[in-house]
């Protein structure tokens, strides 16, 4: 699928501000997932409309284990009750998924969920959505490293040989298209650790609404805003 024209054609999201939507209303930070979890529904199916090729969205960061164990299990339940409610029409409309990062860490049955909605969808070509759980940008450039400095120990690669594509072709985002926008929510201004080699020319959008609040018309409008910047890519 092609993007509209002016449209970024790979668009990814840091959700942040479950828990401070669910304090600021005296709610348990479990009821900010929640409404989380709508949320990216609602814009899964916004980026569908606006043409977007490729939507990631950063769901589980490897750093997330340092959270209490009360709240993994709360994410984990809500991650298990989104593939059960939204893979039928997920595939139906011709998405397909792709997780980025080392998912095989979760408990077996979510496991397994996900590699059903992986193999369920495989074949369809109108969009990816692609899902970040258990990643972590700088563990996956070490992962390259130790691969490339594998290989040319081995002498089955030319140290000498190595590039920004070699590296690119290494990584898990290496079959989906650059990555043209990078949204964040909730006020914060950082990557944490979330694509960080893909990002170099990444245009950033950084909004103060907080994930759950985050609707269709606010993706929209972090796209005409991408439609009116000039992108050089380092040249003139």
């Amino acid at each position: 699928m092609s993007g509209r024209p002016g449209a970024p054609r790979h668009v990814a999201i840091i959700m942040d501000g479950n828990g401070r939507w669910a304090k600021r209303r005296g709610l348990p930070r479990v009821a900010g997932h929640r409404k989380g979890v709508e949320a990216a529904q609602v814009i899964v199916r916004a980026a569908g409309d606006l043409g977007i090729e490729v939507l990631t969205l950063y769901a589980f960061s490897s750093e997330n284990w340092r959270r209490p164990a009360t709240e993994i299990a709360d994410l984990m339940d809500l991650l298990r009750r989104f593939i059960r409610k939204e893979l039928g029409q997920l595939a139906e409309a011709g998405i397909r998924i792709k997780v980025i990062g080392d998912y095989h860490a979760f408990e077996s049955d979510v496991v397994a969920l996900i590699d059903d909605a992986i193999a369920r969808t495989a074949d369809n070509r109108r969009a990816t959505l692609a899902v970040a759980l258990n990643y972590g940008s700088q563990s996956e450039l070490a992962a390259v490293a130790r691969d490339l400095a594998r290989e040319a120990k081995d002498g089955t690669l030319d140290p000498e040989s190595i590039d920004e594509s070699t590296v690119a072709a290494r990584l898990s985002t290496t079959e989906l298209p650059p990555l043209d926008l990078l949204i964040r929510t909730s006020g914060e201004k950082r990557l944490s650790n979330f694509l960080l080699w893909q990002a170099a020319y990444a245009e950033l959008h950084f909004t103060d609404t907080l994930w759950p609040d985050f609707d269709a018309d606010e993706l929209a409008s972090a796209i005409a805003e991408f439609g009116r910047r000039e992108r050089r890519f380092g040249g003139l």
